[in-house]
């Protein structure tokens, strides 16, 4: 009898060896495989975004959109204004009033913040320019300290353009990543990363919830590149 209990007992043991050992293998297996914690890769959006400065929001005192210049200026000197531009640059189909500059119509076959096709008609359009990063935000964010010129270009920036859906940008307004982000789920990495690279180029600084927001985001799609 005691000699079946010893060796009932060391069996007892020996899986309790085997199930210990077992559990520790597979608590180090995240780690060599570089799991959670690993850096952003060089050169991601992922990565960019700790290369921005991290401030509180400043006082929206002083704002106008005339203090970044006059609306769709012909910064390329091309002879057409920059919301011209960007809907030849977006939209499908495009037809001119006069020329080559002046859009008369044409289709935004994706719309990135919706997915949805709409429809472009000048006079009565359901398509905005929409600045990626808010005018105002940049301005609570470092941009009332800049010159005449460089507001000038940043709110002519076709980096920070996005031909889009006119009544989902006005729900926008001038949010950020931390307080808004596309309906359509399947943009929102890149929408970020437009936003890093915008604010990156610029100087524009970020609050901790919109930088929170921004790894949340790019977090799911670490490979996102900056445009």
């Amino acid at each position: 009898m005691f000699t079946y209990r010893r060796t009932l007992a060391s069996s007892a043991l020996a899986v309790a060896v085997l199930v210990t050992s077992a559990c520790s293998n597979g608590a180090d297996a995240p780690e060599s495989g570089g799991g959670a914690g690993k850096p952003a890769a060089r050169g991601t959006a992922l990565a960019a975004v700790d290369t921005l400065a991290v401030k509180g929001r400043a006082p929206k005192t002083g704002y106008e959109r005339e203090k970044f210049g006059r609306a769709w200026a012909d910064v390329d000197g091309n002879g057409c204004g920059t919301r011209d531009d960007i809907l030849k640059r977006d939209l499908t189909g495009v037809r001119f009033t006069d020329g080559h500059c002046k859009v008369a119509s044409g289709t935004l076959t994706v719309d990135p913040y919706t997915g949805t096709t709409v429809p472009y008609a000048r006079g009565r359009s359901k398509v905005d320019i929409d600045h990626v990063v808010a005018l105002s935000d940049a301005w609570q964010k470092g941009a009332q300290k800049w010159d005449a010129e460089t507001r000038r270009r940043f709110a002519n920036d076709p980096l920070n353009l996005l031909a889009v859906d006119a009544s989902t940008n006005r729900r926008k307004s001038d949010g950020d990543a931390a307080t808004w982000l596309p309906p359509n789920k399947a943009y929102r990495c890149t929408y970020v990363a437009r936003q890093v690279a915008v604010k990156k180029k610029y100087g524009v600084w970020v609050t901790g919830g919109e930088r929170d927001a921004m790894k949340r985001v790019l977090g799911g799609c670490p490979q996102q590149k900056l445009p």
